[in-house]
């Protein structure tokens, strides 16, 4: 295939980003989270804070804006006073992403990476975590931080994706293994094989 993308959703502590970052060196090939919401900054105009700030509202309110499915196609011009609402900022950044699956080979950790470019044929869509033990002795070790305090940043935050992905996709599960070409225990494995495993995949699905 011409290009090929690779799809990254985490557990946090199980060290998702950093094999993305790891297999974005292998490759040679950009490895994009955060810089999603910039290039949605630079396209639509909107500060790259808003965007970030858009994680943190859904985070807090989810449970009462959850009512039913979120359309897909939720875009309005920049004229309309709901061009920064929520689901714009998101629709905006999933339009980003449909773009870099057509025009380069990428890997895109989060954002719903998965699901957006669940129908093409060129995405890898990659599931990672790992014992709770294994998290927190990552979190502990990278952050600084007691057992107990990684114990809640994990609880946390992996609630905060799963809700994430529940109200962008209409209700679908975030750790379902359904969603995910391959789904990888980086606690057995080690990083360093689910880089090499990955790679496999690239290079096979690259070669067709």
């Amino acid at each position: 295939m011409k290009n090929v993308i690779i799809t990254i959703a985490r557990g946090f502590g199980s060290g998702g980003k950093d094999i993305g970052v790891r297999l974005s060196k292998l490759l040679d090939i950009p490895c994009y989270e955060k810089e999603i919401l910039s290039l949605a900054s630079d396209k639509s105009g909107i500060s790259k804070e808003l965007f970030e700030e858009t994680d943190e509202r859904v985070k807090i309110s989810f449970l009462r804006k959850m009512v039913g499915s979120v359309p897909v196609n939720y875009k309005v011009e920049p004229s309309d006073r709901k061009f920064i609402h929520d689901n714009n900022l998101f629709y905006l950044q999933r339009e980003v992403i449909e773009e870099l699956a057509k025009t380069e080979s990428c890997i895109i950790v989060g954002k719903c990476a998965d699901y957006i470019l669940r129908d093409k044929k060129n995405t890898i869509k990659v599931y990672i975590d790992a014992p709770m033990s294994y998290c927190v002795s990552s979190i502990v070790e990278r952050m600084g931080v007691g057992e107990m305090e990684a114990i809640r940043m994990i609880n946390k935050t992996d609630k905060y994706r799963s809700d994430y992905y529940k109200y962008y996709t209409g209700g679908s599960v975030w750790n379902n293994p359904i969603n995910y070409d391959i789904c990888l225990n980086s606690g057995y494995l080690g990083r360093d094989k689910c880089v090499k495993i990955i790679k496999e995949l690239y290079d096979e699905k690259k070669s067709v």
